[in-house]
């Protein structure tokens, strides 16, 4: 059995998912950025302080639950499935991913008034 020290996997983890957080965020700002233009005019309406200060703290949402994927990939790292965990975690991505962008679609058609 690997022995390797929190810090390593820990190193590991930081990685592999940071790199996945800028795919996360752009796919995330593709899918409002297309909703925003499907409900042109009306989402202009959402260009104010508070329409820009709202999806500010939804994208802060967003990373915060992001960071979730640390807490599942650490337990796999020290379990007995260490080495299968690396070669599928990108399923955990996957997942999340796609549980983000409709999140983020019924976000933004509510914002944007796109039925």
């Amino acid at each position: 059995m690997e022995s390797t020290t929190i810090r390593e996997r820990a190193t590991e983890a930081i990685k592999f998912w940071e790199p996945m957080r800028i795919v996360y965020n752009i796919v995330l700002a593709i899918i409002v950025i297309v909703y925003f233009r499907l409900g042109l005019p009306h989402s202009r309406e959402m260009v104010s302080t508070n329409g820009i200060s709202l999806l500010i703290l939804l994208a802060v949402m967003a990373n915060v639950a992001y960071c979730a994927a640390y807490v599942i990939d650490m337990f796999a790292q020290i379990s007995g499935f260490r080495e299968q965990w690396r070669t599928i975690r990108w399923a955990l991505f996957a997942t999340g991913m796609l549980f983000a962008a409709i999140l983020t679609r019924f976000f933004s058609m509510g914002m944007f008034g796109v039925d």
